[in-house]
């Protein structure tokens, strides 16, 4: 029984198959709006009760670049200076407090409300998704992406996000892909080796 896809197998494999981890930008701007653009795609993916816990920070202006380089980790330093843009995924701990108007037919705030690992629990499996969506997203546009883990997220807290309540889960290089940077694809595991069908 063959499936038939949605979008074509051409779009698939820009998404999936296609897509690489960038470490080398080639220097092109970004359009104007594009983190407007990525934005308005990517709020519109499922979260749990509509709870929208992700917050992006994209950092663009070389003042923004300067005071992130000290924070990345040595491995992720040049290329994240090198790329026209590196979104700072994050999670809102207050997310609940929109819920209100995200998720006006039921009152969802006592679900979260004086339980701090169920609060803290859904905004990161939350805002994980939400940065998933968001290489998904740029990956639609015609762009490249780098996700990383290798950052002061301490450092990150305190110098970018003091007073807003939001905590650092990832990051996301975007821009055009050099293709000289990019590495010789990894294994991966086979359907039998990670998925069970009951």
């Amino acid at each position: 029984m063959s499936i038939d896809p949605a979008l074509s197998e051409a779009a698939l494999a820009a998404l999936f198959q296609e897509a690489r981890t960038q470490n080398a930008w080639a220097e092109r701007p970004l359009p104007a709006g594009t983190a407007e653009r990525l934005w308005d795609a990517v709020k519109m993916g499922p979260t749990s009760a509509n709870c929208l816990p992700g917050r992006l920070l994209f950092i663009e202006s070389p003042a923004a670049k300067a005071r992130l380089e000290p924070l990345m980790s040595s491995g992720n330093r040049a290329k994240t200076m090198a790329a026209p843009m590196t979104v700072i995924v994050c999670q809102d701990m207050a997310f609940y407090d929109k819920l209100p108007e995200l998720f006006p037919h039921v009152d969802a705030r006592p679900w979260f409300t004086g339980s701090p690992e169920k609060i803290r629990d859904t905004a990161a499996r939350n805002s994980t998704l939400m940065g998933g969506y968001l290489i998904l997203a740029a990956r639609a546009m015609g762009l490249d992406c780098g996700p990383m883990s290798g950052f002061d997220a301490a450092g990150v807290a305190r110098e970018f996000l003091d007073g807003t309540g939001w905590e650092p889960n990832f990051m996301v290089n975007i821009g055009y892909g050099d293709p000289a940077g990019v590495q010789a694809r990894l294994p991966r595991l086979a359907f039998a080796d990670a998925c069970r069908i009951l």
